[in-house]
């Protein structure tokens, strides 16, 4: 898998390359600055080499004016150069050259940003109504709640509620060890489960 090396940017050390679909992706050292990782005692890769969690999305836009304005004005982000934390950036680079992207491998389906509780997640539903924002309405993911909205480039966002959580129907201690489906997917677990590959290390 080809790759840039060990680079830096924005004082920052990292690796960049493409997954085996296209997917442009980033290993970066955050300098120990992030949240605390939760490791995965099963992994082969020792603990100090784990991927401690995500850090900051970019954004690949034709124009900047029309995102920026939405990211600001209605999800009240803060424009700022000098970096504090990469799981709590959003990047955006201006790339008129690029082709609009298109669904499917290699692609980004849409950017989540979380939000807290149902509390907050209702005064989200109730902002985007008023700013009159086109959006899904609320929508039930069974693990979490989602309200989905594109802003004036194309870019699907999504604001999620952190719980109930994954751990609803499973012990949080083995999640991950068994294909477990949200109860209106259940019905369709053969077919599911026989388009699923097995992950190669």
């Amino acid at each position: 898998m080809a790759n840039t090396g060990l680079i830096e940017q924005d004082g920052r050390r990292l690796v960049e390359f493409t997954d085996p679909e296209g997917q442009r992706l980033a290993l970066l050292d955050d300098g120990g600055l992030g949240e605390a990782p939760v490791l995965w005692e099963q992994s082969p890769v020792p603990a100090e080499y784990q991927v401690r969690g995500l850090g900051p999305v970019t954004l690949s836009v034709p124009q900047l004016a029309p995102t920026a304005t939405v990211l600001t004005q209605a999800l009240n982000m803060r424009l700022l150069r000098e970096y504090a934390h990469p799981a709590a950036e959003l990047h955006v680079m201006v790339q008129p050259q690029l082709p609009p992207a298109q669904p499917g491998a290699g692609g980004v389906h849409h950017v989540a940003f979380r939000t807290p509780n149902e509390s907050e997640y209702n005064a989200w539903v109730d902002r985007l109504a008023a700013l009159r924002i086109p959006n899904s309405g609320p929508v039930d993911r069974y693990y979490f709640r989602s309200l989905y909205f594109r802003e004036p480039n194309g870019i699907l966002f999504e604001i999620a509620t952190d719980g109930p959580g994954f751990a609803v129907d499973e012990d949080a201690a083995t999640l991950g060890e068994q294909v477990i489906l949200p109860p209106k997917l259940e019905p369709q677990r053969a077919a599911i489960l026989a388009n699923l590959k097995p992950i190669e290390s």
